[in-house]
Order: C-alpha cells, then sequence, then structure tokens
C-alpha cells in the first residue's frame, strides 16, 4: 500500500526528504509527497493559539480519496483535539488518514538550541506512530515500541523507534528494525 506525505504549512524540504528516506528504508510501500489544497487558518482556534487537528483531517478526507494508499499530513502549527493541552498528531485508526506535526518537536521550542539530527529522529518516531494507527494499531505499553503513547517530548525521546514484536505483525510491509 502506497504512504502520501502532504506537507500543509510546512516549508522544512531537508526534514521532509530525510523523512521518505527513512520511512521508505522501512517500509516495503512506494512514499510520495503530494500537494493538498488546505487552508489551515480555516481551523485555527483564536482562543487556544493552535489549530484543530481533527478537522483538518476532516478537510484532507475530502481532498484525498482519489490516493489509494495512506496519506500523512505533515505540518509545522502547533495541534490540538479540545481534550488535551496539545498534541503531535492525530491519525484514523485502522483508517487512512493522520496528521503529524513537527512544531513542538523542534527541540529549539524546549531549549533554544537547534539540532537538525534529533527533529529526524523523533519526526521519523510521530510518523510511524501515526501510520500504526492507520494500521489499526492501539498504544503500546511497550516502552521500546514506537507506537508507546507520548504525551510529552520525553516521552518520545524515551519510547524505541520501531515497533515491537506485538506490533510489527500489524504493520503491512515493515521491514524491521533500524
Amino acid at each position: 500500500m502506497d504512504i502520501f506525505i502532504a506537507p500543509i504549512n510546512f516549508y522544512n524540504n531537508l526534514l521532509l526528504q530525510n523523512l521518505v528516506k527513512e520511512l521508505s528504508k522501512r517500509l516495503s510501500s512506494r512514499i510520495d509527497v503530494i500537494d493538498l489544497k488546505i487552508n489551515l487558518d480555516d481551523f485555527y482556534s483564536i482562543d487556544r493559539g493552535q489549530y484543530f487537528s481533527t478537522q483538518i483531517i476532516a478537510e484532507a478526507i475530502t481532498l484525498s480519496d482519489v490516493f489509494a494508499g495512506k496519506v500523512i499530513l505533515l505540518t509545522d502549527v502547533d495541534l490540538f483535539v479540545p481534550a488535551l493541552t496539545f498534541i503531535f498528531g492525530e491519525a484514523q485508526l485502522n483508517g487512512k488518514h493522520s496528521i503529524l506535526s513537527v512544531c513542538r518537536l523542534h527541540e529549539e521550542f524546549y531549549s533554544g538550541i537547534s539540532n537538525d539530527n534529533l527533529l529526524l529522529e523523533r519526526t521519523i518516531k510521530e510518523a510511524l506512530h501515526e501510520l500504526g494507527h492507520c494500521y489499526g494499531l492501539r498504544h503500546c505499553i511497550d516502552w521500546g515500541c514506537v507506537m508507546h503513547a507520548s504525551h510529552g517530548i520525553e516521552e518520545v525521546d524515551i519510547k524505541g523507534n520501531t515497533f515491537c514484536r506485538k506490533c510489527i505483525s500489524k504493520v503491512e510491509g515493515y521491514k524491521g528494525q533500524f
């Protein structure tokens, strides 16, 4: 099954290229970058200063039904769902669409110091995590598994960068450990 990455308000081309390269190493799926015209301003909450991810995914569904495969929206805006202060991403469980924000994956968000390697590592983990949800995986209790829930950046850094043995069997075309 193909995987389509749709950058929305995302301008880090080097990170995008490296993400495609790294996902290609881990998945046998073809990975393509696509252009979806989504105006994120329509999903901005003035009260929160963030963007409502569920509504963005709903808009993406109407625009990307022609793509047979998984669709990851990649953005650099701060996302939320009403029940949480922020989220790194959201996905349709057993579905086709997900969204991933690198806004809070940037090390400079926390320390003021840029670290491109750490940003790539975090982005890969969260992209695999959201894809895992699209393949039907729920959160895993194994800290070594990329499907472990991350409620803060420390948890993203601590969890593993691949699927555990239990979860890996459900991910179509996963090539194994890296």
